[in-house]
């Protein structure tokens, strides 16, 4: 039975890389052709991420018609054996402003959960070519090169905290590394997981924008917390609603250092 399951798994997990790929060749070909003259071609996004969900929606129901597909609020409905226990979530595009203006950090999510619990993640950047997955209870990657944090007891003047656009508006902070934003959080995750930054802050997401790096941060060892502290449990937000606090994405050992360097402005 486990390995009828794997091998099933496997399957899956083969389609939803081949799709994301393909559906990022098809993303190219908008890339960085939003209007000049105006500061955000929502024109131009919208008619991508339309486009892309589309696609989406067709390959899913020409290959798994009985497999459900999520619509921003998800009903609970219930354990069951069948093949409707598959859930997929799919985000066409994070880093909208990046991807309309020419810059290469942006890409698309594709998670797939069971009875809501995730199999897997990937994220995939199409102008680097870059595909970071994990299996949930497994391994994170990019491409193939394993995932996992790197001195996790280490935040000096050379650590990296990523964060949202208009952090510096919100907060101050005694983060004593570099701080930087590049306009994808999905990318800002990844790069965590790939230890090329300690910490990430993020802000304004929903259960669509995290199902997939969800996966990848905690499969590379890393967890999401609310700023008290708490673990943060993505699962309560399978519903749709928009997800109100700031979290951290952060090693274990490194959290309470991360969150303590910030304070909230008046």
């Amino acid at each position: 039975m486990e390995e009828r399951d794997r091998l099933g798994e496997d399957q899956l997990s083969d389609f939803a890389v081949r799709f994301i790929q393909d559906a990022g060749r098809e993303a190219l070909s908008y890339y960085g052709k939003g209007r000049p003259d105006i500061r955000f071609d929502e024109t131009l996004v919208t008619e991508i991420e339309l486009r892309l969900t589309e696609y989406f929606h067709d390959r899913i129901y020409a290959h798994f018609p009985e497999h459900r597909i999520f619509m921003n609020k998800q009903e609970d409905e219930g354990y069951t054996h069948e093949k409707e226990r598959y859930l997929w979530v799919f985000d066409p595009l994070d880093g909208a402003a990046n991807f309309q203006g020419g810059i290469p950090i942006w890409g698309l999510s594709l998670a797939l959960l069971e009875n809501a619990w995730p199999v897997f993640g990937l994220f995939y950047m199409p102008a680097t070519g870059d595909l970071f997955h994990a299996r949930a209870g497994g391994g994170a990657h990019w491409k193939q090169t394993p995932l996992g944090v790197r001195d996790a007891h280490g935040i000096d003047d050379e650590s990296v905290l990523f964060t949202y656009s208009r952090f510096h508006l919100h907060y101050q902070t005694t983060f004593p590394g570099k701080i930087r934003s590049l306009g994808s959080t999905a990318a800002h995750l990844c790069y965590v997981a790939g230890g090329q930054g300690q910490a990430a802050i993020i802000a304004h997401e929903t259960y669509k924008d995290l199902a997939a790096v969800r996966v990848i941060v905690e499969a590379a060892g890393l967890r999401i917390y609310g700023l008290d502290g708490e673990e943060f449990f993505l699962n309560a937000y399978l519903d749709g609603a928009d997800i109100e606090q700031p979290l951290v994405v952060v090693s274990p050992e490194n959290k309470d250092r991360v969150i303590g360097s910030l304070k909230r402005m008046p």
